[in-house]
């Protein structure tokens, strides 16, 4: 018996430590933000773009991805695709200009890696950028940061 109960604090805690951390969206520090909450990971010319820890926890679970095609042309804060969740359809935006090269193809099976894991196995698309100025347009992580902050401050 005294085992369990060990246990079961020890669950509790757990618990307790993980709902307390969720009340923060985490951001990754090396990522570039928009304002309609994507992510953007540059790499040389490239670009990974998805959705931030804020926008999925906002949209809740998240139940389909429409991606674009490969090789299709997106613009800067114009929308390439949508995410479909329990509660809402929303528009992703992109937060680059350039040229579609890659899609996430497991987003068809697995939407909610979107949820679960939004800076790494939920990416949505990687552009081939056209112009790689336009990064000095999005935020930094501290400067997303306090954006998220006072948006929910108005609600």
């Amino acid at each position: 018996m005294a085992t369990r109960s060990v246990w079961a604090s020890r669950a509790a805690s757990y618990l307790r430590i993980s709902v307390f951390n969720r009340g923060f969206a985490s951001v990754v520090k090396d990522l570039k933000y928009a304002d309609s909450h994507e992510w953007v990971k540059i790499d040389g010319n490239s670009a990974t773009v998805g959705i931030t820890d804020h926008a999925q926890d906002h949209l809740g679970d998240v139940v389909f991805v429409e991606l674009p095609e490969v090789g299709a042309a997106v613009t800067q804060g114009e929308g390439f695709g949508a995410v479909e969740s329990v509660k809402a359809t929303s528009d992703i935006n992109c937060p680059v200009s350039g040229k579609v090269i890659e899609v996430n193809e497991e987003l068809n099976d697995s939407p909610a890696l979107v949820n679960s894991s939004p800076y790494e196995k939920g990416w949505i698309i990687k552009v081939e950028m056209s112009d790689a100025g336009e990064t000095k347009n999005l935020k930094d992580s501290d400067e997303y940061s306090k954006f998220c902050e006072e948006e929910d401050g108005q609600h």
